[in-house]
């Protein structure tokens, strides 16, 4: 089976407290560093496609072409995630493999109606038995699928904002303000809503954990407004538009190597 890759792009998510929505914006440099990490979740150039509308993720034996890896600003010599298109149990999936690396695939969204729901194939084919979102050192999940909102700015609380402000201006990016990401996590309970350790500007929602086991898929299907609202209700009652979808899997913190599938990915009304 050949693998597909797709070529990495520089582009710049990623400790929370039990109970609740988890974490606290870190101050200082550590805020900052926090917010850089959302590089990783960066759009670029827009495709020709509509909001309505997700390309494949694979194409044949090729990751599709409409989507991107992007990375941290300064990963360096750190290992980027890899994503190779295969077959599994007769489906064509998208392959996560996280060996103590950082990476994410992005498509990013022109503008247009926000699609009802998002759903989705997953399966997890190596677990990874040290991960904790309530915790940096433990901030690595096998499988994910983010998306991006462009929360407007006076909606984040005003130390994050500033930082915010910073890092766009010294990137020249618009970063999102409001990511959440869908997660198959570790122990951490079904339904729990995490923020990310190192930035409250990502909020995780666990939809399957290690009970689930692994080589067994699970479909899901999201209302993407309503999981905005849970997820950023402490700042925003309205849902604001899309700006991209991610999908990934990381290890760097664990270091460990882990390895799942995504399939079928798509919006529907």
């Amino acid at each position: 089976m050949h693998r597909g890759r797709g070529a990495s792009r520089p582009a710049g998510p990623g400790a929370g407290r039990r109970g609740g929505l988890a974490g606290r914006p870190a101050p200082g440099a550590a805020a900052a560093l926090g917010l850089l990490t959302l590089l990783a979740l960066l759009t670029l150039a827009g495709g020709p496609a509509s909001a309505a509308s997700l390309p494949p993720l694979t194409d044949g034996d090729r990751v599709g072409a409409a989507w991107h890896v992007a990375t941290l600003p300064q990963q360096g010599s750190k290992p980027v995630t890899r994503f190779a298109a295969e077959v599994l149990d007769g489906l064509p999936a998208l392959r996560v493999d996280a060996d103590r690396s950082y990476g994410n695939l992005v498509f990013d969204l022109p503008a247009g109606p926000l699609p009802a729901r998002l759903r989705w194939s997953w399966r997890l084919q190596r677990p990874n038995p040290a991960a904790d979102l309530y915790r940096r050192s433990g901030d690595d999940v096998a499988a994910k699928v983010c998306v991006s909102f462009d929360l407007p700015l006076d909606r984040v609380p005003f130390t994050e904002r500033q930082i915010l402000r910073l890092v766009r201006a010294s990137s020249g990016q618009a970063l999102p303000a409001a990511t959440v990401c869908y997660v198959w996590a570790g122990s951490e309970p079904r339904g729990a809503l995490i923020a990310n350790a190192y930035t409250r500007r990502v909020r995780y929602i666990v939809l399957r954990n290690a009970s689930d086991g692994a080589g067994v898929w699970a479909d899901e299907s999201r209302d993407l407004a309503a999981d905005f609202l849970r997820a950023f209700a402490d700042e925003s009652a309205q849902v604001p538009p899309l700006t991209a979808v991610v999908v990934g899997g990381d290890a760097d913190n664990t270091g460990l190597h882990t390895v799942g599938h995504v399939s079928g990915l798509r919006f529907e009304p």
